[in-house]
């Protein structure tokens, strides 16, 4: 992926991004965005201003990007995520609890999470 966005900053935008910069409350990744768009716009190469910044140049090249099409504001803000897994659902978890505090099988004297996986359908780390 090679550079495609130019990075052209008002004096406002400067000013701005330096406050980011020099704000000692401000999360890290923030002040490394901030950096990232000021040495871009600098017409410094991807490869020295991530050297610079302190990032890789596929990051380099994100927030260059980002900053064309939404601005500082969306430097600011990280983009959301889809969730991983769906949770298991509550009548799966009711039968695992219900397994677990019924008679043991056989002639064991517990049932282990393998037996509970391999009965209810889930693997062992679920359990």
């Amino acid at each position: 992926m090679a550079q495609t966005s130019c990075v052209l900053l008002t004096t406002d935008d400067r000013q701005r991004l330096a406050a980011i910069i020099g704000d000692r409350s401000r999360p890290l990744k923030h002040v490394q965005r901030a950096r990232i768009i000021l040495h871009s716009a600098d017409r410094l190469p991807v490869l020295e201003v991530a050297r610079r910044a302190g990032a890789s140049r596929p990051a380099v090249w994100r927030w260059q990007q980002r900053f064309a099409e939404e601005g500082i504001d969306d430097l600011l803000r990280d983009k959301t995520r889809a969730p991983g897994k769906p949770p298991v659902p509550k009548e799966t978890v009711a039968r695992v609890l219900a397994i677990t505090c019924s008679e043991q099988p056989g002639e064991v004297t517990h049932w282990t999470g393998r037996a509970v996986a391999r009965i209810v359908g889930l693997s062992l780390r679920t359990i």
